[in-house]
């Protein structure tokens, strides 16, 4: 059975050019604890893990309109629509809904 979380690891990767230490800054643990969890030697508490599929699923939203530089940019930047948050800090506070509404708004914008 592959390591589940390393294929997500790898997914935020591949669509928002994001490395163990932008994960990690992210979910507030450090850059060798998602190390562990990529090689399977370790799974991520509660908390963590549920932030790192949260991130994975605003990845995989921003995937449908950024390059992977582009998103990470964007994940990276504060934000006016957020009031100048950045974004990944609000995957950090929980509040990733919050981003899912930007992010609809930034599709909406673009194809219409």
């Amino acid at each position: 059975m592959s390591n589940v979380i390393a294929l997500k690891l790898r997914d935020i990767d591949q669509k928002a050019s994001l490395k163990f230490a932008d994960v990690a800054n992210a979910l507030e643990v450090r850059p060798e604890t998602v190390s562990r969890w990529n090689q399977g030697k370790a799974f991520p508490q509660p908390e963590p893990e549920q932030r790192l599929l949260e991130l994975g699923y605003v990845v995989e939203q921003l995937a449908g309109f950024y390059k992977p530089r582009e998103a990470r940019v964007w994940l990276l930047s504060p934000q006016k629509l957020l009031d100048h948050q950045k974004p990944i800090e609000l995957i950090r506070a929980g509040r990733f809904r919050e981003l899912l509404a930007v992010i609809n708004e930034l599709r909406e914008n673009l194809y219409f």
